[in-house]
C-alpha cells in the first residue's frame, strides 16, 4: 500500500460505525487499514486488510505502522464482558497512537449521560451514567482524555444508530425484522423523543473532520445531531410513509426484559438501557458545525428508504441502490 499522510486504521471495519467510516474516507481519498481477526478477501473493497485482534497489544502496534489516525470502532465479540475487555483495548490504541504520533476518533454514545437529568448533551455536560455500560464508557473517555496529553483524541458522539451496515441497533432489531417484508413495527418509544444517527450522515461527518489539518484541542469533543424524533412517532410514520401503507403498530415489550434480567445478559443491558426511550435527549452540535460546517443530513424518507433495502426489508422494484463501501 502506497504510505501518505492521510491513511488511517479503522479498528472495527467489519462492524456499522467502523465499515461506514471507513467507506467515508475512502471517499475522501484516504487509504484505509482495517485490521479482523479473520482476514477479508483480497477484493472486499478498497480495504487494507490484516488480521489481528484489538486484545492484542502487538496486532494493534503492527496494524498501526504508519498511519496517522486510528478510529477506535471496535466493541467487544458479541457486546460481552464489557468490563474486562474495553479499557485494555483502548489502552492497546492508546499505545499505537502513541508510538505512531497518530490521532485517535472514538465513535461515543450518549449512555455517559444520565437522560432524566442531562436533556441536551454537549461537550459541557456532567457525565454521571444511569447504567453499567455507560459508567465502562465513561472511564474509556476518561482514559483517553488523560492520553490527550500525548496524542490527540476526537471523540464523535451520536445516538441510536440505523443505515446500511447497522445490523445491531435498535432499528434493525426490534423495530423491524430483516430480511421479510413489512407486516408491521415494533416501537420502543416510552416517551416523546429520541436521537438516531443516519450511518451515512455521521460518517460523512466523521471524514470531514478528520480532513481537517489538525485538532484544534488535544481533547476535542463534539455531538452529532442527527434525526431528533421529537414526539416518538416520527420514526414510525416515516417508515409507513416509505412502505406506502398503514402498518400496525405494537409497543416494545420492556414489561418482557425486567422479568428476563436477573436471568440473562441481554435483557439486563437493554432494561438498562430503558430510560433513553422515557426521557427525550438531544444533541447539541454547535462545536461540530463550527468545524466542518452544516452537518450531513439525509432527508429521513430517503434514509428510512435505503434502510429498508438494505435490510431485505421492501419488495424487489421498490429498493433503491445501497452505496456501500
Amino acid at each position: 500500500m502506497t504510505m501518505t499522510g492521510k491513511q488511517a486504521l479503522v479498528l472495527g471495519a467489519t462492524g456499522g460505525i467502523g465499515g461506514s467510516i471507513a467507506g467515508a474516507l475512502l471517499r475522501h481519498g484516504w487509504q484505509v487499514r482495517g485490521m479482523a481477526r479473520q482476514v477479508m478477501p483480497s477484493g472486499a473493497g478498497r480495504i487494507d486488510w490484516v488480521r489481528g485482534d484489538a486484545m492484542q497489544a502487538e496486532d494493534v502496534a503492527r496494524a498501526a505502522r504508519g498511519v496517522s489516525v486510528i478510529v477506535h470502532a471496535v466493541n467487544p465479540p458479541n457486546y460481552r464482558h464489557w468490563d474486562r475487555l474495553v479499557l485494555p483495548m483502548i489502552e492497546n490504541t492508546i499505545a499505537a497512537a502513541r508510538a505512531e504520533g497518530a490521532r485517535i476518533l472514538l465513535p461515543g454514545t450518549i449512555y455517559n449521560f444520565d437522560p432524566a437529568r442531562v436533556p441536551v448533551i454537549s461537550e459541557r455536560s456532567p457525565q454521571q451514567p444511569h447504567s453499567r455500560k455507560g459508567r465502562i464508557r465513561v472511564a474509556l473517555e476518561a482514559r483517553l482524555r488523560a492520553a490527550s496529553q500525548e496524542v490527540p483524541v476526537l471523540v464523535l458522539r451520536a445516538g441510536d444508530f440505523f443505515g446500511p451496515g447497522s445490523r445491531s441497533s435498535w432499528f434493525s432489531q426490534a423495530m423491524i425484522r430483516p430480511g421479510r417484508p413489512l407486516r408491521r413495527i415494533v416501537t420502543p418509544a416510552r416517551g416523546p423523543g429520541h436521537s438516531w444517527a443516519y450511518l451515512p450522515d455521521l460518517a460523512e461527518a466523521a471524514a470531514r473532520l478528520l480532513d481537517q489539518p489538525g485538532p484544534q484541542h488535544a481533547f476535542e469533543e463534539v455531538q452529532f445531531a442527527g434525526f431528533q424524533d421529537t414526539d416518538g412517532h416520527q420514526m414510525v410514520e416515516a417508515i409507513r410513509r416509505v412502505a406506502g401503507r398503514d402498518l400496525p403498530v405494537i409497543r416494545f415489550p420492556w414489561w418482557a426484559l425486567r422479568l428476563a434480567a436477573p436471568f440473562a445478559a441481554f435483557p439486563r443491558e437493554a432494561a438498562e438501557i430503558a430510560p433513553y426511550w422515557r426521557h427525550p435527549v438531544r444533541l447539541d452540535n454547535h462545536r461540530l458545525e463550527a468545524l466542518i460546517g452544516p452537518e450531513p443530513r439525509t432527508p429521513l424518507d430517503d434514509a428510512i428508504r435505503v434502510s429498508l433495502a438494505e435490510l431485505g426489508c421492501l419488495p424487489q422494484g421498490a429498493q433503491p441502490e445501497v452505496r456501500t463501501a
